[in-house]
């Protein structure tokens, strides 16, 4: 890493170094102003589930997998702001089940006003990243902005059979989560100062590990749906999987992996607002244990930055990929299940 003690990154950002995405009840207003699309029938994945991709089919043996993720700093280092960039774009391909092919960077930087090495920090950082998920640098585009912003459009390929989607869950079915939650508490307790230098190296860690591990070791098992877990936090892609499956969802909250320090950081009031919004969205989509407090219910909700896979796999075989993931290193633990009762909905035990 190179850090530049001159600037703080985070500091740059009108959001305070979040990296939210707008609120899944202002997105959803946005889209139901537009007109529906024209049905084309090699759109495999559009806009209906509120998936983590676009596919499209090309041929009977091959499907594009295309999506787009960028927003402002949430480390200072800029290194590892690039590397946080791409691997939180290139989730979502791992997430459909493809494979990253290429990438195009999307740059908004004060050139005028940053030292052009640290622009050059974080695109080597994402070029590392992109190295290592086997993809290729095609291109990109880059304005000149007085907040910075970085991300990466990405394409991958997949078979059009062998797509994963966030509606196909089936119950019986259990649940797996492959990274640990907090990440947004976390970096919002960076911005303010409250990170010791090994806790800051360890959610960063987090965010720069690439989901290529999970997704290539749960390839042959019989997973029934996926997605990644981002923006709108744990529970609010949860709930995108039951209403796009059309069953219920349990969450066991005591076997979901938390970050050190996210409950004690949480009670000292570092809530960021895309956790908040989260919260809000999923009021009537979610039950709550009545015994469970609202520090606990928000870290649920909590919005991520390239965050883990949420995998929805056979229950006979949910052990067996347990293993699997844990023995090649990804730190997968069992979090829920599967019902078909209250389809649409869900449950926090």
């Amino acid at each position: 890493m190179t850090q530049f003690d001159s600037i703080r990154l985070t500091s740059l950002s009108s959001k305070g170094g979040c990296g939210c995405k707008i609120g899944p009840s202002e997105l959803s207003e946005v889209i139901r102003m537009l007109p529906p699309a024209s049905p084309n029938p090699d759109l495999l994945v559009g806009l209906d589930t509120s998936d983590d991709a676009g596919v499209y089919k090309l041929t009977d043996d091959l499907a594009i997998v295309q999506t787009l993720d960028f927003f402002t700093p949430i480390v200072d280092d800029p290194y590892s702001f690039g590397q946080v960039a791409a691997a939180n774009a290139i989730s979502d391909i791992y997430a459909m089940g493809g494979k990253p092919l290429t990438a195009l960077n999307i740059v908004a930087f004060p050139i005028a006003t940053l030292e052009k090495k640290i622009l050059a920090e974080i695109l080597r950082g994402a070029a590392d990243k992109l190295q290592e998920a086997g993809a290729t640098l095609v291109g990109g585009h880059s304005i000149d902005d007085k907040e910075p912003k970085f991300g990466l459009a990405v394409t991958g390929t997949v078979h059009p059979d062998k797509v994963r989607t966030n509606a196909g869950a089936k119950p019986g079915d259990t649940l797996m989560l492959t990274k640990p939650i907090g990440v947004g508490i976390l970096t919002s307790s960076l911005k303010k100062g409250l990170l010791s230098e090994d806790e800051i190296t360890n959610v960063t860690n987090v965010m720069t590990t690439l989901n290529k591990t999970a997704a290539e070791t749960m390839e042959p098992f019989n997973v029934h749906a996926c997605t990644d877990v981002t923006g709108f936090g744990l529970l609010g892609h949860a709930s995108e999987m039951a209403k796009g499956s059309k069953t219920g969802i349990r969450i066991l909250k005591n076997e979901v992996p938390i970050l050190d320090r996210v409950r004690e950081l949480a009670e000292q009031g570092i809530i960021p607002g895309g956790t908040k919004n989260n919260f809000a969205h999923l009021e009537g989509a979610v039950t709550f244990p009545e015994t469970m407090d609202q520090i606990d219910q928000w870290i649920l909700c909590d919005a991520v930055t390239s965050g883990g896979l949420l995998i929805s796999v056979a229950g006979e075989e949910a052990q067996e990929l347990l293993n699997a993931l844990q023995s090649a290193g990804v730190l997968a633990r069992i979090i829920g299940e599967v019902f078909a009762e209250q389809p649409g909905h869900v449950v926090v035990e």
